[in-house]
């Protein structure tokens, strides 16, 4: 079911003001996960208020390109624990439109347990937080104003993904597009033949090449891929059938392993360890890693379907004599036919400057979930765990590190990875410490669930028995990566916390 600005659930007069006991602003899985925890702390009479900037829920995924596709199984991808009735098998990997209407879905079951009141069509302008209450300011994209009092704010950002434009080229003979504004299957750019050229090298330049390469069968298909892409073998994260039982590589295993080998400075060595455990890639050279997920046969099919690579990054086409030439950043170019087509692939993470701010405010009632301060690999898991820490008070005395995820990716990507996996560990073990169990049993988000029970009970007990020990290297890496690449990386510090404005 879609849902749009005129079917918000709430009073019709959006400029009064509106009360809550939680307000949580972004309706992307995120703020899903941070409305699925928080309703665990409510009772069926309070109130959580729901805003986003978009007509409906589903975060990134309302705005990405139309032939994506989920890295991980379906069932791995939801709010909380709420179980999908697509009813496909395990290893399906959703579209983009059964992702959309699975987190309608969540946000339905949700309102099972409290009640939410959705403000689509909003945009957050200001969070100011009192001695007592917050006030959270929003307006509409006709200009009216809603105000809202909560007793808690979360501001689930998450990594802020926004869609590519196609890129700014010199020639007038190239066609530019991107997958957010050309859908690669339909339309001229598939009734045409003449090359295609994808800039990029991420999950979503694969993406492009699959759907380029199955769909147009003889089409020619270039990619240019700057440094190269790493990414998780699927047929090893995530084995099918009985093979679940013997074979590939339990998540949270990798995760501690990948934290327990990297020590701050020999993210060349972890990444060769990796690309023997778990690794795969398309390209010849790979010096990124972003937690992207391919599987044996989607390597197969876009090395044998791919023209050439390109190990370079793209800086301009122009054209000339009749042609385009493709100019690189090492000096080289490549003349490419008039009429080709320019796809930018080119990755979204830490694409746009966002401003700094703690991911609990000085007061201790707005929590901020986003890349600046980032505690967790993935948002759905901050949403998640945050929350659940955030509303049993355990979130202000426990010294969680926090990492500037945006400054980190531009001081290093190849430490990058490595640097989220082990803030990761060193916080998931933090919180085992200070939650119930029950919410790391009934985190439907974990990787883990993939595997049979034994093995993931293998895994539990090995965390248990290891998570403190194994804290005091992880801290001495973290500390090493904020002194090497002088990015924030550290305990969250009091005083921080009472400069940010919640702006």
């Amino acid at each position: 079911m879609r849902m749009t600005a005129s079917e918000v659930t709430g009073p019709a007069d959006a400029a009064s003001m509106q009360r809550c006991d939680v307000c949580i602003v972004g309706a992307g899985v995120a703020g899903l996960n941070a409305a699925f925890a928080a309703s665990r702390h409510m009772s069926r009479d309070q109130r959580i208020i729901l805003v986003d900037r978009r007509e409906r829920a589903g975060g990134m995924w309302v705005d990405t390109y139309p032939y994506v596709r989920l890295h991980q199984p379906h069932g791995l991808f939801t709010a909380g624990d709420i179980s999908w009735t697509l009813g496909r098998e395990r290893s399906y990997l959703a579209s983009k439109d059964e992702v959309l209407d699975h987190l309608q879905h969540c946000l339905e079951e949700i309102r099972r347990s409290v009640r939410v009141d959705t403000f689509f069509g909003h945009t957050l302008e200001a969070v100011d937080e009192g001695s007592e209450r917050c006030r959270v300011t929003c307006r509409s994209a006709t200009g009216e104003l809603l105000t809202i009092d909560a007793d808690t704010v979360i501001k689930a950002y998450g990594f802020r993904i926004t869609p590519n434009d196609p890129l700014l080229l010199s020639s007038s003979q190239a066609h530019s597009v991107s997958p957010d504004s050309c859908d690669v299957r339909t339309g001229d750019i598939a009734a045409d033949d003449r090359p295609v050229w994808i800039i990029g090298g991420g999950k979503t330049a694969m993406d492009t090449a699959h759907a380029l390469i199955t769909g147009c069968p003889g089409r020619e298909v270039n990619m240019v891929a700057g440094a190269g892409t790493l990414f998780s073998r699927r047929d090893r994260a995530f084995p099918a059938g009985l093979r679940r039982w013997y074979s590939g590589m339990v998540t949270s295993s990798f995760g501690a392993e990948a934290a327990r080998r990297f020590d701050g400075t020999n993210e060349a060595a972890v990444r060769e360890w990796q690309c023997e455990a778990v690794g795969t890639a398309v390209t010849p050279r790979t010096a990124n890693f972003l937690l992207g997920v391919l599987s044996d046969d989607e390597v197969r099919t876009i090395k044998r379907g791919l023209h050439s690579v390109v190990m370079d990054y793209l800086v301009d086409a122009v054209d000339r004599h009749g042609a385009v030439d493709l100019q690189f950043r090492s000096g080289d170019t490549t003349t490419i036919p008039s009429g080709s087509w320019i796809v930018n692939c080119t990755g979204y993470v830490g694409k746009d400057d966002v401003p700094y701010e703690p991911y609990l405010s000085a007061g201790g009632k707005v929590l901020s979930i986003q890349t600046r301060s980032a505690t967790l690999h993935l948002s759905t898991f901050m949403g998640y765990f945050m929350t659940h820490m955030l509303m049993l008070g355990k979130l202000r005395d426990t010294p969680l590190y926090e990492i500037d995820l945006q400054e980190m990716f531009r001081a290093s990507r190849g430490a990058f990875p490595y640097a989220l996996l082990t803030v990761a560990q060193y916080n998931l073990s933090l919180m085992y410490d200070a939650l119930p169990t029950k919410v790391f049993t009934q985190c439907g988000l974990d990787f883990d669930r993939w595997y049979p029970l034994p093995r993931r009970t293998f895994a539990m007990a090995k965390f248990v028995m290891t998570h403190r020990r194994a804290r005091e290297h992880q801290r001495r890496t973290l500390d090493t990566i904020r002194e090497r690449f002088d990015v924030r990386c550290g305990p969250l510090r009091h005083d921080e916390r009472a400069g940010a404005d919640g702006r």
